[in-house]
């Protein structure tokens, strides 16, 4: 389990970096073999990501599994388009499966995503009493004192 921090943080990060919004809805649960294989896939690409050096796909980190959306944080746009059309990784293959299986049932099971490009400097992030999460504990955690101890200070650097 992750050390919870005392302190009052903020997160910063150098430059500019992508924020990607990923998620599933079951619409049909007792359609097993149709969300199953979705639940399934997105831990063995996260772990693959984890175990790939991040200076070669920019992938930053990610917050995790929970409640079926995970935020990831990448160094760019072209980093996250790389990843996911790899025909070597896990994302594709597993892309072109679901799309294999879903062709005709779409609404058995929702998939959806969101991409933020964030330009320096245009984020703001706080933790108190937390583990390092979600860009936190994809960036670097500094203590929020100074310009860093209020919302509109962090964001506007």
């Amino acid at each position: 389990m992750a050390k919870v921090s005392s302190e009052r943080l903020a997160a910063h990060i150098e430059g500019d970096f992508v924020v990607f919004l990923i998620g599933f809805r079951i619409n049909k649960p007792w359609k097993l073999h149709k969300w199953l294989p979705v639940f399934f896939a997105m831990p063995k690409m996260l772990k693959e990501l984890d175990a790939l050096p991040s200076d070669e796909t920019g992938f930053l980190g990610h917050t995790g599994l929970s409640m079926g959306v995970i935020a990831q944080y990448w160094r760019s746009f072209d980093h996250l388009e790389s990843y996911a059309r790899s025909k070597e990784n896990a994302h594709f293959p597993a892309w072109a499966a679901f799309n294999k299986r879903m062709k005709s049932s779409r609404d058995d099971v929702g998939i959806w995503h969101e991409t933020f490009q964030v330009k320096a400097g245009q984020y703001e992030a706080v933790y108190s009493g937390m583990p390092p999460f979600g860009l936190g504990k994809a960036s670097e955690l500094v203590p929020a004192t100074g310009n860093r101890s209020e919302a509109r200070m962090r964001l506007n650097g």
